[in-house]
């Protein structure tokens, strides 16, 4: 069974640890089994790259490399927060802040 996680894509998270602390991005793709997540503009890294059809040039590219989930906070108006669950009157699972108490969305 996969583990659920605080975060979903589309989230904007904050990164706690590593080289990129700090920053802040939109979470793109989740990977459940590596526990790791893709988040835009940040831990970008250089490949070397053959050419293809896609890209007929070839040479060095930028793109994102994934980072821990366990390294990322859920930002929820404008403040990280943790990020709890609980039950709502149709007894589906919502995530809330437990800065603000808030459900988020």
């Amino acid at each position: 069974m996969q583990k659920k996680l605080h975060i979903k894509v589309g989230d904007t998270v904050k990164v706690l640890s590593g080289e990129d602390r700090g920053q802040e991005g939109k979470v793109l793709v989740i990977d459940r089994v590596k526990e790791r997540a893709i988040v835009e503009g940040v831990n970008v890294v250089k490949r070397h790259t053959k050419p293809d059809a896609a890209n007929p040039q070839g040479g060095i590219v930028e793109k994102e490399a994934g980072l821990h989930i366990s390294n990322l906070m859920l930002v929820h108006n404008g403040k990280p927060t943790r990020v709890g669950r609980h039950e709502d009157k149709d007894g589906k699972l919502v995530r809330f802040a437990k800065k603000t108490g808030e459900d988020i969305k």
